[in-house]
């Protein structure tokens, strides 16, 4: 196995223990099928796919449920009331944050299914 695949199925499975079930699984597909490609363009980006893909998932799962991952930081007055996103755009070392408080809630792979399917 390559590094390029090694990367893609590691950040495959974090974003998948983001959504908590299987039901995104075209969502995932097209993303890494996607990611595959652009890790072929630009092999030194394999620092950034993870944020990437999380972000490619989340623009898919959004044009079914905008609300995924709810928001869950503490101290954000509209908890439970907006989405996450990921930060930093691009770069290593993904997280989701609240963008109404600025802070960062867990880190992607570490959401552990916020949001569900149908939800």
């Amino acid at each position: 196995m390559t590094d390029a695949e090694t990367t893609l199925l590691e950040a495959r499975a974090a974003v998948e223990r983001d959504l908590g079930r299987p039901g995104w699984d075209d969502a995932v597909e097209a993303a890494v099928g996607h990611r595959r490609w652009w890790l072929e363009q630009w092999p030194g980006g394999a620092e950034h796919v993870l944020g990437l893909l999380a972000q490619d998932v989340q623009e898919a799962v959004h044009a079914l449920d905008p609300m995924w991952p709810l928001c869950r930081e503490p101290s954000c007055p509209a908890v439970g009331g907006h989405a996450l996103f990921v930060e930093p755009d691009l770069g290593p070392d993904p997280f989701w944050t609240c963008h109404r408080t600025g802070r960062p809630v867990a880190r992607v792979g570490e959401l552990a299914g916020s949001g569900q399917p149908g939800c």
